[in-house]
C-alpha cells in the first residue's frame, strides 16, 4: 500500500483519479471525507472545526482516526500484496493534523495523551506503508485552490492554518522530525503540484513517470 499525502487544496483526490486512468494495473481509495464532512453524524464535524478548533479539535481528530484505521485494516484484508494507493492516512492524522491541534491549543493535554494512547495501540495492528507519495505545494497556491474550489465545509479556513498544516507536512515527510524509526525508514516521493496538474497533461505525465519508477522500486 501506497498513501498520498498534501496539504488542503494540493489536489489528492484529483491526482488519484487521473491515476487510476492513466495506471489502470493499480488501484486507488479516496480519503472517506464523507464521514465527517457532511451530515453523516448530523451535522459537518470539519465544518464546526474549523470555526470552533477547541471545542471540535478532539472529537474530528478521533473520528478520523477510527476511519482511517479501519480502512487500513479493509485494505490489508481484501488487497493483500496488489498495489494499492490511497489518500491520506492515520500518520499524517497524527503527526501534521492532531500534533499541529495539540501546539495550538485546540487539544488540551489530556486529550492529546489519549488521541496518542490510542494512535499507538491501533497502529501496532496495521502494516505500514510501502511508501508515501507526497503532493508539496506552497500554502499560498493551497488557499488559493480551496477558495475557488468553494466547498462549505471550508469556507472559515484561513491561510494561517494552510501554513501550520504545510509546516507539519514538511517536518513529517522530509525533515522526519519526531517520527517513529519505522516511519523514518518509509520512502518518500515528492512531487511539486504548484501547477495545476488537471490542466497541463505533460506536467501529470511527468507525475506518472516518477510515481511509475518510485513502486518499481519500492513494491
Amino acid at each position: 500500500m501506497y498513501i498520498v499525502e498534501g496539504n488542503i487544496g494540493a489536489g489528492k483526490s484529483t491526482f488519484l483519479t487521473l491515476v487510476q486512468e492513466a495506471m489502470p494495473e493499480v488501484s486507488v481509495a479516496l480519503e472517506p471525507i464523507h464521514d465527517w464532512q457532511d451530515q453523516g453524524y448530523g451535522q459537518s464535524l470539519l465544518t464546526n472545526f474549523y470555526e470552533a478548533p477547541q471545542r471540535w479539535a478532539y472529537t474530528l481528530e478521533t473520528l478520523t482516526l477510527m476511519c482511517r484505521i479501519r480502512e487500513q485494516l479493509i485494505e490489508q484484508q481484501m488487497y493483500g500484496n496488489t498495489v494499492r494507493i490511497v489518500e491520506r492516512s492515520v500518520y499524517s492524522g497524527h503527526y501534521c493534523f492532531a500534533k499541529n491541534g495539540y501546539e495550538h491549543g485546540f487539544l488540551t493535554g489530556s486529550e492529546w495523551q489519549m488521541y496518542q494512547e490510542w494512535f499507538s495501540f491501533l497502529t501496532q495492528h496495521t502494516r505500514p506503508p510501502k511508501g508515501f507519495i507526497y503532493l508539496q505545494i506552497t500554502p499560498d497556491v493551497a488557499f488559493a485552490r480551496t477558495k475557488k474550489r468553494q466547498r462549505p465545509s471550508e469556507s472559515s479556513l484561513s491561510l494561517d492554518y494552510l501554513e501550520q498544516i504545510h509546516n507539519k507536512h514538511e517536518q513529517f515527510l522530509l525533515a522526519k522530525d519526531g517520527i517513529t524509526e519505522q516511519m523514518r525508514s518509509i520512502p518518500v516521493l515528492v512531487l511539486n503540484v504548484n501547477e495545476e496538474f488537471a490542466a497541463h497533461p505533460e506536467t501529470f505525465n511527468q507525475h506518472v513517470v516518477a510515481l511509475r519508477t518510485f513502486i518499481e522500486r519500492t513494491v
